[in-house]
């Protein structure tokens, strides 16, 4: 079974990317797990893809909604519709919409096709993640006992301060003290 690698990148910076690879009989409603999944997305939305040209257009539309493709139906079901069956081409290109009230946009690009499974992987597969994605509510939540392990390394108490620490700056430092002498003095 082929495997396809998809590039999905955060439309609003393009240096946030997840590559994800799926197995091309997967259907869009398994793709579109795997990037919830891969941004950390609760996926309590509705969402949908819409088949793109290379200026990231929007043509027909999968949404996560429709449960049965119907002929001359709006949109097309991501339950229903298998990967492979809008691959048409090698660079192939979907925008996906999350969350129609806020409109998080991302554009997913076909990179890569594979003949070999990784008997060892469940598809689909997050095989890379490229920069802090955004966070669906606000600031992401920070690990306490993450913070507290980087508070410890770092803690500099006041014997640290005394001997890797100097005063540069603060008034009546020594620096000060000897700029002043040298410029005064000439006896060298």
């Amino acid at each position: 079974m082929p495997l396809l690698r998809f590039r999905v990148y955060w439309e609003e910076d393009d240096q946030v990317y997840r590559d994800i690879e799926i197995r091309a009989n997967q259907s869009f409603l398994d793709l579109h797990s795997a990037i919830l999944k891969a941004y950390e997305f609760d996926g309590k939305h509705t969402a949908s893809f819409y088949e793109s040209n290379d200026r990231w257009q929007r043509g027909r539309e999968l949404n996560s909604e429709v449960l049965v493709n119907k002929k001359d139906a709006p949109a097309l079901s991501m339950t229903k519709t298998p990967v492979s069956a809008l691959v048409a081409k090698p660079d192939q290109k979907f925008v996906y919409v999350y969350d129609p009230a806020k409109h998080w946009t991302f554009q997913v690009e076909l990179i890569g096709v594979s003949k070999e499974e990784d008997p060892k992987r469940t598809y689909p597969f997050v095989l890379r993640r490229e920069g802090i994605g955004p966070s669906q509510y606000g600031i992401k939540g920070v690990n306490e006992d993450k913070m507290l392990e980087v508070e410890e390394k770092y803690d500099l108490g006041a014997d640290e301060m005394a001997e890797g620490f100097g005063n540069e700056g603060e008034e009546g430092s020594s620096e000060e003290s000897y700029g002043e002498e040298a410029a005064g003095g000439d006896d060298y």
